[in-house]
Formats: structure tokens, C-alpha cells, sequence
């Protein structure tokens, strides 16, 4: 089998342990009101919904012809840009879920806080995304290729031949992955936000399959393929942002 070929397979097989993972993080039967946040058609998030025996299910999405596959399902979907916030009320929702979207989002501050937001007090948030230290980013670098899911266009996937994408066009709007994050970098911009760490578990393990993949997180999950990290709310934190003497924080609302 061509290396591209087999590797295709991989990345497949992976996305679906991925979203099998995030089914084992979430507590089973738990009910209550569900937010899917990239609802797409809505396919994961009738299993994420069945799983957790939600009450009611809501989502967000950026394609209208996607959200209506999924309003068609009976997911309340609304569109809508997450870099603009969540248009739900505060404290809606007692899990508020999110697979391989922030990756997309270029306010991340933005998309965290409002998922703080909307979520109750005993709430549950489950991020997952690529992970930037897995090794077939690191080895990519190494080898002067574009790490696989760090993009450089809007239009085209290029810089890794080794890619099973490599040449593609993006399929929809919004696709390009324009941030990155290692389990560190979420772990603390989370609780920057006021989402505390519960957990953080690397899966798949390029170029292994799933299985073979699953013991090798075990050992080394810091280089695994993606982060699947459960959150709740805290208070947010104190902290203190750097600033040289000679420069200014810009006010808040300048910011945004």
C-alpha cells in the first residue's frame, strides 16, 4: 500500500477513535441541555445527544446548508461566526461541546469565554482538537514539510507531500485551521477563562492505527494526534499580563 494511501486510512480511523474518545469522557445518561458547537450536519451530534440522554439539544453553525441536514435531525441549530460570539443566553446549557472546532476559530479568547458563558454552574465543556505535539507535526517540522493540520491558505492545502490532503481544495468556508494548540497551551488559556481542567487525554498516534495507538498514548501522550480535554467553570484567574514599560495594554473593549 502507497504511504499516502495508508496514512489516509490512519487519519481516518483516528477522527472516528477521536470521537469515540470524547463519547468515554462524557458522563453516560446525564441529561440536561446539550450545545454543539460546529454542528456540520449534525451526524456526531445526534450520538453525542443520544449518549448523554440530553433533554434538549442545540448547536451552532457556520453553513447554512449544513445546519439545515441538522435542524431536519431536530437540533435547534443557529448560524452563526463563534470569532462573534455564542447566540444562546448565559448559563443555557449543562455540557457544552466542541470537536476539532477551535482549531478554526481565530478569537479564541472570544469562543472560550463565551463557552464559559453559556454554561451552568455544574456544566461540562469538552474541547477537543489537533494536537501541535504530535509527532508527525514535530517530525514534519523536522523535515522541512508543513506540519499536516497547520495551515497556510484559505484556498489550498500545500508544504507536505506526505499529506493525504496535499493539493486540496477547502471543502466549505471557515475549514483553514488557523490556531494550534499543544495540551499546555489549552490547558492554560481555558483557565485563563475561567474553565477549569478536568482532564486532558491525547488520542491516535500517527502513523499507528487505533489500536496499537491507544497503548502508545498510554506511554508517551504527550505526542499523541489529538487533545480531548473535559473543562468546568471556576473562577477565573488573576492574571497578570506582561508589558513593557514603555507600551500600554490596550483597554478592553479596544481589543474586541
Amino acid at each position: 500500500m502507497a504511504p499516502v494511501g495508508y496514512l489516509s486510512k490512519v487519519f481516518q480511523a483516528s477522527e472516528e477513535a477521536n470521537r469515540r474518545a470524547v463519547l468515554r469522557a462524557l458522563p453516560a445518561r446525564r441529561g440536561g441541555q446539550v450545545l454543539d458547537l460546529g454542528t456540520h450536519r449534525g451526524d456526531f451530534t445526534v450520538r453525542l445527544a443520544d449518549h448523554l440522554g440530553a433533554d434538549g439539544v442545540a448547536g451552532v453553525e457556520l453553513i447554512e446548508r449544513h445546519a439545515a441536514v441538522a435542524r431536519s435531525r431536530g437540533i435547534d441549530v443557529r448560524i452563526g461566526d463563534l470569532d462573534e460570539g455564542i447566540p444562546f443566553p448565559s448559563q443555557s446549557f449543562d455540557v457544552v461541546h466542541a470537536n476539532q472546532v477551535i482549531e478554526h476559530v481565530r478569537r479564541t479568547d472570544v469562543l472560550l469565554r463565551e463557552v464559559r458563558r453559556v454554561l451552568r454552574p455544574d456544566g461540562i465543556a469538552c474541547l477537543s482538537t489537533n494536537n501541535l505535539s504530535s509527532w508527525h507535526n514535530v517530525i514534519s517540522l523536522g523535515l522541512g514539510m508543513q506540519p499536516m493540520p497547520m495551515h497556510v491558505s484559505d484556498e489550498i492545502i500545500v508544504g507536505n507531500p506526505l499529506n493525504p490532503e496535499h493539493r486540496w481544495g477547502h471543502r466549505d468556508h471557515g475549514r483553514t485551521h488557523l490556531r494550534l494548540f499543544t495540551a499546555r497551551a489549552l490547558a492554560e488559556l481555558a483557565t485563563y477563562h475561567g474553565l477549569g481542567v478536568e482532564s486532558i487525554r491525547a488520542v491516535g498516534y500517527y502513523p499507528l492505527p487505533p489500536l496499537l495507538a491507544r497503548l502508545a498514548t498510554r506511554v508517551d501522550p504527550v505526542h499523541g494526534a489529538f487533545l480531548v480535554g473535559i473543562f468546568r467553570p471556576v473562577a477565573r484567574e488573576n492574571v497578570v499580563l506582561y508589558v513593557p514599560k514603555d507600551e500600554t495594554i490596550a483597554p478592553k473593549s479596544a481589543i474586541e
